[in-house]
């Protein structure tokens, strides 16, 4: 099976004002629509992931199967399937590429599964760090549509450590003198390889290195799994697409756009949809207070952590088999409800 379909958007308007001119949405579709067409679950991608890589978060005899329901996994503009600096002609390539928001990746998203597919209702967005960013976008900008959403390590509006902690992956990919603003001849590859370095130090808890679970992983000490994501990040991303998703993760904030000004407690207090929130108690970036403040103002919502020294890679599938099985169980209980 081919790896992505493409939904072309055309003059695609952006919230900034903004035309990504000729955008392009990628995306896949897994299983089939039942004739009811209520059987449709949104799996957003994360921020250095792809529709590929969110197939570990379903199969056969999972809460989410697709002998069950009709799975579509959109990918976030600058992730280099969608529309992406490193895929965008020219005026728009590269560090020409506009700036993109949440917003901007719902209603495209929007575009694809209501105008082009013809869905009506979506029974669950899910998704694990920006990804489920999106979730709590979703069911704030289409609350119509949204029946439930499990954001899990992830939250609605980016806090400013997160921001700063994007700064720091930032300046240390943008060190790198290749990197020339953006405008470079070829990969920044000692500014992708010291973005992924300090990733890996904000990826995992402190727990997990200190009691050395990076053996479970195949590591044999912090400087091999380190190394290991020096080499991830220069040989599969581009550094402006890195920077592209980045700037949207830092702007995230589900109250931004035309509904809600703003105003964040109003803009959850919006959100009709069954919600669990999921985070892991040791994320360094998406911290449990977070979730907690927000279920205080989604209506009904379930503030639900989960206790693991994975930090934020509990949720990355293959793990933590126990944040994967009590992932499975709140999707159930949602789609069950």
């Amino acid at each position: 099976m081919q790896t992505h379909k493409i939904f072309e958007l055309g003059d695609f308007p952006l919230l900034s004002g903004e035309v990504l001119k000729d955008a392009k949405l990628a995306y896949q579709t897994y299983g089939t629509l039942s004739p009811a067409r209520d059987n449709v679950i949104i799996l957003p991608t994360f921020y250095t992931g792809t529709n590929s890589r969110n197939e570990g978060f379903f199969g056969p005899g999972r809460a989410i199967d697709p002998a069950q329901h009709f799975i579509i996994s959109p990918n976030l503009f600058g992730n280099g399937r969608s529309s992406s600096p490193s895929n965008t002609p020219a005026p728009q390539d590269g560090s020409q590429f506009p700036f993109v928001q949440m917003w901007d990746n719902i209603a495209a998203q929007h575009r694809l599964i209501h105008d082009h597919l013809g869905i009506e209702e979506i029974a669950l967005v899910a998704g694990w760090s920006m990804a489920g960013c999106q979730s709590y976008q979703w069911a704030a900008q289409y609350p119509d549509m949204v029946q439930a959403i499990l954001p899990f390590c992830a939250s609605a509006r980016t806090s400013p450590h997160n921001y700063v902690f994007l700064e720091g992956v930032k300046a240390a990919l943008c060190a790198d003198p290749v990197w020339n603003g953006g405008d470079y001849d070829t990969q920044p590859v000692a500014g992708l390889k010291a973005f992924g370095r300090v990733y890996a130090g904000w990826a995992f808890s402190q727990t997990f290195y200190r009691k050395g679970l990076y053996r479970q992983l195949g590591y044999d000490s912090p400087v091999a799994l380190m190394d290991d994501w020096a080499e991830d990040h220069a040989a599969n991303w581009d550094a402006n697409n890195l920077l592209c998703k980045l700037a949207t993760w830092q702007a995230g904030d589900v109250s931004a756009g035309p509904e809600f000004n703003g105003d964040f407690k109003v803009a959850l207090g919006s959100i009709r949809a069954r919600t669990i929130l999921m985070p892991c108690t040791q994320d360094l970036y998406f911290p449990p207070e977070d979730n907690e403040f927000e279920a205080a103002f989604i209506p009904g919502a379930k503030f639900a952590p989960y206790i693991s020294d994975f930090g934020h890679c509990a949720a990355n599938p293959g793990n933590d088999a126990g944040f994967t099985a009590q992932l499975d169980a709140h999707i159930a209980s949602l789609l069950a409800t």
